[in-house]
């Protein structure tokens, strides 16, 4: 990942509301969860819950597909990571010690591996 990559996703979920967007996505997995949907359970009017979700769609960390009359949205797995392999490629420094509860939470982190989500297509 470029650095100019990494700093727009990480400026789209420097935001309390699109990390909390971001979070629920994740857990949702690949099924994803529709806008409205999204709103009600983060108390967020539809509107302002379009423009999170558009800068996180641009960041390239959610994507979206339409369902009949609804979008719903998912979290971009591999733009994630990307983001967090990036985040710690230089790490350690020759001390594995630093890293060993990273490597932990990536190993128990397993069940989002890329292969197992369904390809969606961008609409954000």
């Amino acid at each position: 990942m470029e650095t100019k990559l990494a700093v727009v996703a990480l400026s789209a979920l420097a935001q309390e509301t699109r990390l909390a967007v971001f979070r629920r996505l994740v857990q949702a997995g690949p099924e994803g969860v529709a806008a409205g949907e999204l709103a009600r359970t983060l108390g967020v009017v539809p509107n302002t819950m379009s423009a999170h979700l558009n800068v996180l769609g641009h960041a390239g960390l959610v994507r979206s597909r339409r369902v009949s009359r609804s979008i719903f949205y998912t979290a971009n797995y591999d733009q994630m990571s990307e983001l967090l392999s990036y985040l710690v490629q230089d790490c350690c420094n020759g001390s594995p010690e630093v890293c060993a509860p990273l490597a932990m939470l990536v190993r128990d982190a397993a069940c989002c591996a890329s292969d197992q989500h369904q390809p969606l297509t961008e609409t954000a």
